[in-house]
């Protein structure tokens, strides 16, 4: 009876044994993989930065501006002008309480189109 349980002592310690060998392993490995990714997220922020600024670079308004004029022809578009944006009073604001109330529709319209050179 004691050798019985000697030998399900010695089974039950290498069947651990074999266990813990196997989670080592498995943890190692997945240790490496999480060290991977950590270093392709680095490197995938890196380069979201690196297009960030790119973007930034390649749409400075001066080099629009410059693109415009030089693409006229083509695309017929004018250069950005103050007077292209609306006013604060031509802004909705949100309605008072209570009853409903007929406001004039926004006026004027922005044409965006023209002559390169003349006034719009």
């Amino acid at each position: 009876m004691l050798t019985l349980l000697n030998l399900l002592a010695v089974i039950t310690v290498m069947s651990l044994a074999f266990w813990a060998y196997r989670e080592n392993y498995a943890t190692q490995a997945a240790l490496k993989e999480m060290r991977a990714l950590k270093r392709e997220i680095g490197e995938l922020r890196e380069a979201i930065g690196v297009q960030r600024a790119e973007w930034a670079y390649l749409n400075r308004p001066d080099r629009l501006a410059d693109l415009v004029t030089t693409n006229f022809d083509r695309l017929g578009l004018l250069p950005m002008a103050a007077e292209q944006f609306a006013t604060t009073r031509q802004l909705p604001m949100p309605l008072p309480p209570g009853p409903e109330i007929d406001l004039p529709p926004l006026g004027g319209t922005v044409d965006t189109s023209g002559t390169l050179g003349t006034a719009p």
